[in-house]
């Protein structure tokens, strides 16, 4: 006759508390470190007010969506809250003002965190997003 304790060995295990497993959360990609030759990088290009607009078009198709029509971090609310993003205010002089116009380059090129590099832009036209965007917080 089979012993009876054995017998109730699965319904012990059954009924005993399970750890819980919980799915790790998602990672939150990391800042960009940016080499400190990139940093250094100077603007190279002088303005002009063609440049500018086309600096504007640019952001308005390529940045607007997150960052905010006036570069505020008042972009799409459905982007930002599905990404989980918290939006810097350029508008703010404080924003950037610790940041060189080498890094916003490097940042716009590579991208930083969850936003993507600008890989399509030549050089000349980032380093005019870079000269749009510090133009922001002079408004």
């Amino acid at each position: 006759m089979p012993n009876p304790v054995f017998a109730l060995l699965p319904l012990l295990f059954a009924l005993s508390p399970q750890q819980k497993t919980t799915a790790p959360a998602p990672a939150t990609p990391a800042l960009t470190v940016i080499p400190v030759a990139a940093a250094r990088m100077v603007n190279p290009i002088t303005p002009t007010t063609e440049s500018q607009a086309h600096a504007k078009n640019v952001y308005g198709i390529d940045c607007a969506m997150c960052h905010g029509a006036k570069g505020d971090g008042k972009g799409d609310p459905g982007i930002i809250s599905d990404m989980s993003l918290t939006m810097m205010d350029f508008t703010n002089p404080d924003t950037l003002k610790n940041r060189t116009d080498g890094e916003l380059f490097y940042i716009i090129k590579n991208g930083q965190g969850k936003m993507p590099g600008e890989d399509r832009a030549k050089d000349d036209e980032i380093w005019n997003l870079v000269v749009y965007l510090r133009s922001m917080s002079k408004k």
